[in-house]
This record gives structure tokens, sequence and C-alpha cells, in this order.
């Protein structure tokens, strides 16, 4: 019987923070350390990086997700394990995982096999302690806006119009829509409803800013409310952002951990993909350029999620521009996206394979032709790939003009991916021609047309009377400049998480739309996706426990 990712995790032999720090230059009276394993690196010295050269980013993405598996967060250790074992100075940069997840469907989320980043279980469960602290301060805030209503409203809020929503780390369907202000004394009532805390605005700030001053402005920006007279309420009117900040600035330095194979990793912020924009925060990344010569970063689900918002949403607003992208594909979600069911997976199908992999070809079409990057397709080797199907769906790509490489980096480690790595470092070399979706100055109607027909193959997109007249008054309130993040399911390169493949022809409904001032991106909720996810029929709660002596299991 094959070790489980936890077993591998926890028989793993890990090298004190103080001395990956070191490998790194960081000093160690600049580390904040959380026991033996694990640090934060104090921002004052990050700082001072700011006149060193960047090295390298590769932005790490995948094809549509699937019950499978595609193995993204295992491909990005793997590649940086790889490239560190042929000489480079090499880092990587991950999302913390939500609890949500890891106690819903996941599991374990810091990689896999021979492939991830420990300690494992730290990572996992609570690690240290950002997303309680990033849940705190949106709390707050919402206690603030009830307290300032209930103690004479001077602002004049208008409580049918509060948009602020209250989050906690939990899948619980149960809170997505809820009435507060119940019993005497308690405030007036309202509808409301909780979010997970990686949809939330507060998370999507903290991974966007700059700096310390960047995220309290951000803070202060943010759109609570409005009065009776449609004027905004923002969180500086409450006098909340400086409290918010304070709560904030411990987590605001990036977590330093490592690989097994000790290559150092930044793991920092985790703003959800189908809802979010799906990458590690700006703060980690930025300073993982400065330390490193190669970076790689991940950003969720497929690329017409998380590459898109990682170009459109952080490139755009950052400055930053991947050298090269790497596509994550499998045999076994190639042949679910060409009609088979996870049961009959491991049986050879070479004609799934020719007919799933319109979806992986979609995909590479996103980054290389639409995004305009340097790309390669990684294929996660799993035991069950026979060749005759790995040589396919090699042949498939190459038709494409692209090049696919077979990694196994998680039963061998980096050494199953060196030639992922050699390949990387060519495409490294390649000029980038990064581009943009769409304009800045297009309206917000057009960007998200655009998004819909160019990147998820739609024919149009439609909307209720009321959500267009919501977006034609953002456009009028000067928001119109601001990017768009689509909240969509990240099954399917549709809104209809059924619809596998490749689909095209199929109209985008735009459900809802919030505005997220602070983060400075408009979200178009679109399909039947969820900001408060649920539980599944068996949680991977279940199997998660602490054993005779202490140790966690169950994390797979």
């Amino acid at each position: 019987m094959n070790p489980s990712n936890i077993d591998i995790a926890q028989a793993a032999e890990m090298l004190p923070i103080d001395q990956i720090a070191a490998g790194l230059g960081i000093p160690a009276d600049s580390l904040e350390q959380y026991g033996r394993y694990k640090a934060k690196v104090a921002l004052p010295w990050l700082a001072g990086l700011a006149d060193r050269p960047d090295g390298k980013l590769i932005l790490m993405t995948a094809m549509s997700p699937t019950p499978a598996g595609e193995g993204k967060t295992t491909t990005t250790v793997g590649l940086g394990d790889a490239l560190s074992r042929t000489g480079r100075r090499a880092m990587i940069c991950l999302r913390e995982p939500a609890l949500g997840p890891v106690f819903g469907m996941k599991g374990g989320a810091a990689g896999g096999g021979y492939a991830q980043v420990v300690p494992m279980e730290d990572i996992n469960l609570h690690f240290t302690g950002d997303f309680a602290a990033i849940a705190f301060a949106t709390n707050l805030l919402a206690a603030l806006i009830d307290n300032h209503v209930h103690r004479g409203n001077a602002l004049g809020i208008d409580v049918r119009r509060i948009s602020w929503r209250r989050v906690l780390d939990v899948n619980d369907r149960a809170l997505r829509d809820i009435v507060v202000g119940l019993g005497p004394d308690n405030g007036y009532p309202r509808e409301s409803g909780f979010d997970i805390v990686v949809a939330s605005e507060v998370m999507a700030i903290f991974c966007l800013a700059h700096d310390l001053a960047d995220l309290r402005e951000r803070l202060g920006d943010i759109v609570v409310a409005y009065t009776r007279d449609h004027r905004p309420v923002r969180a500086r009117d409450l006098e909340a952002h400086g409290a918010m900040t304070a709560i904030l600035r411990d987590a605001f330095a990036p977590n330093l951990v490592q690989t097994l194979e000790h290559t150092p990793a930044f793991v920092h912020g985790g703003p959800f993909a189908n809802i979010a924009h799906g990458c590690n925060s700006l703060v980690a990344t930025r300073a993982a350029l400065k330390l490193a010569d190669y970076v790689v970063t991940e950003a969720g689900f497929g690329s017409d999620l998380g590459a898109e918002k990682f170009v459109d949403i952080l490139c755009r607003s950052s400055g930053l521009r991947p050298s090269a992208a790497v596509i994550v594909a499998t045999v076994r979600a190639t042949k679910y996206h060409g009609g088979v069911e996870v049961a009959d997976l491991p049986a050879e199908n070479i004609a799934a394979i020719e007919k799933g992999s319109a979806n992986l070809i979609r995909h590479l079409g996103i980054v290389r032709d639409i995004l305009g990057l340097p790309a390669v397709v990684a294929i996660n080797h799993r035991a069950e790939d026979t060749d005759a199907e790995i040589a396919a769906l090699v042949g498939i790509v190459e038709r494409e003009g692209a090049r696919a490489v077979v990694a196994r980096h998680f039963a061998e480690g980096s050494a199953g991916a060196e030639e992922l790595a050699h390949e990387v470092v060519r495409l490294c070399d390649e000029p980038s021609k990064l581009q943009f979706v769409y304009p800045d100055d297009a309206s917000l109607w057009t960007k998200m047309k655009t998004i819909a027909t160019r990147v998820y193959g739609a024919s149009d997109i439609t909307a209720t009377t009321a959500v267009r007249a919501q977006i034609r008054r953002l456009q009028e309130e000067g928001y119109g400049d601001y990017p768009i993040c689509v909240a969509k399911t990240q099954y399917s390169l549709s809104t209809d998480a059924k619809l596998r493949g490749a689909p095209t022809g199929h109209v985008v409904e735009i459900r809802e739309v919030r505005l997220a001032a602070g983060a400075r991106f408009v979200v178009m909720v679109c399909g039947a996706v969820m900001t408060m996810p649920g539980l599944p029929v068996v949680p991977a709660a279940a199997s998660i426990d602490v054993d005779e002596n202490g140790r966690i299991v169950g994390l797979f």
C-alpha cells in the first residue's frame, strides 16, 4: 500500500526554518518564528530589497478541474524542486488552504506525494492565524456598521442597502442567508448572510495591497452600504479601517516554509479563484522575485478563472509580468472531459482522450493566444496512465504547436520534473507578449461580454433589468475603469458545471453584481456559484482525526 500524503509529509526531515531563511539571506532577527518550521518575514526587511533585480515569474494554471483532480499545487511544488535540483535559485509562492474545503471536499491542500510543502498539517490547519485575522477584521467592520445604525445612524445608512456580510472559514450553507437584529435592543432586523473567508473583499485586499499603507487605504475604500439618497458609505466613514489594519498588520507579513526537498516557499493569502481573484499575496510574490532567480506561483483552477484573473486583475494593478506559463493536464481529467465517468477512468480509453482534449486545447489557446504567454503543457503522471494514453495526449498537444512534458514529481519528487524545469527555463528566455483580455476604458458590460465570448466561448451575456441597472449605476459612479472579477463554476468553461469539454455558443447569465471598491474590481456573480460553499454528502472532516500519539491523521 502506497503511503498517503500525510504519511509522506510526517516522515520528512525538515530543516529549521532559520536555516531555510539563511539560505535566502534573510537574517534571524527579521524572522518571527512560529515553532521550528514556519516563520513570518519582517516587512521592513523585505522593503529593503526594492533595488534588487527581479527573477523570472512562472505562472502555473490548468485545464478545467474534475473530480479526478489535476494536481496544480503538486506540480508547482514539483517544478520548484526541479528548478532547485538543476542548480537554479528557486522559490514557490502558494495560497494558504482554506479550512472550509479542507474539511469539505479536498482534505489536505499542500501538494501531494513527494511534491509537498511542509509542515503539511500546520499549513492546512490554522497555520499562522492569517485567515482568523482576516475574518476578525471583516466581522469587526460588520459589527461597527450595525452598532452605528443602532446608536443613532448619523451617516443615514439605509438598512435595506447594507451590503457588507460576515464571514467564517467553514463551509456552511445554513448561513448563506440569515436575518440579524432579532430580539429586543439587538438593532434593526434585516436580511444578511455569511460568505466564506476566502471569498471576502478583505481577503482580496490583503492579497492585492502593495504595502501596509496601501492596505489601510484600500480598507478605507470599502463600500459597505448606501444612504437613503444613494450615497456610498465607506469603512473610513465608520473610522473602521485603522483598527482593521491593526488586526491585519502581523498577518500581512508573508509566511516562509519549505518543500519536502527544502526549496523555500512563501504560503500567504488565499482568495478563491471561482469567486475572488485566486492568487497568493502580491507582497509574497514580489519578495520571492527579489530573493530567487525563478519563482513559481499558481492561479486557482483553470486558465478561464485563475490565469485570466492573474493577468487582468493582478498584473494590471501590480506590474507583475510572468515570463512563462505551465498548463497542468492529466490523462484522467482529459478522459473525464471526454465523457468518461469517475468510476471508469482507470480503463484505457484513447477515444475519450481525443474528445476530452478539446478542453485542454481551449485552455492552451487562452494562455498562449489570448493572454500571450509562452506555455508548456505538464502532463501530471499517474500510475494507471498507459503508454498509449500518454502518447495520444502528447501528440494532441504537439499538433497544436506546443510541447507537452510528462512529469512524475508526485512519485519521484524533483527528479521526475527535471525535463519540465529545463523546458520552463527555455520558455523564460522567449519574449513574453502579455496582453489583457480587455482594455481599461471599455465599459463594465463590454468587459464582461469580452471575457465571456473570448475566454469562455460564450455567444453572449444576459442579466435581469435590475442587474443591468446596477451595472449602469456603477459605471456612472466612476467604477467603469475597474477590472471584472467573475464568480462562476470552476468545473466548466461555461457557467453550467455539468458542461464538460469545450462548450461554445452558451449564454452567460449575470445573477448578481458586487462592488469591491477596496479590492478595486467589480464582481460579476454568474450561474449558480455560491460565495458560501456547502459540505458534501461525506465531508473530508469525517476522516480527519488525532491518533493515540497526538498525530493528525486523515489529511489526504
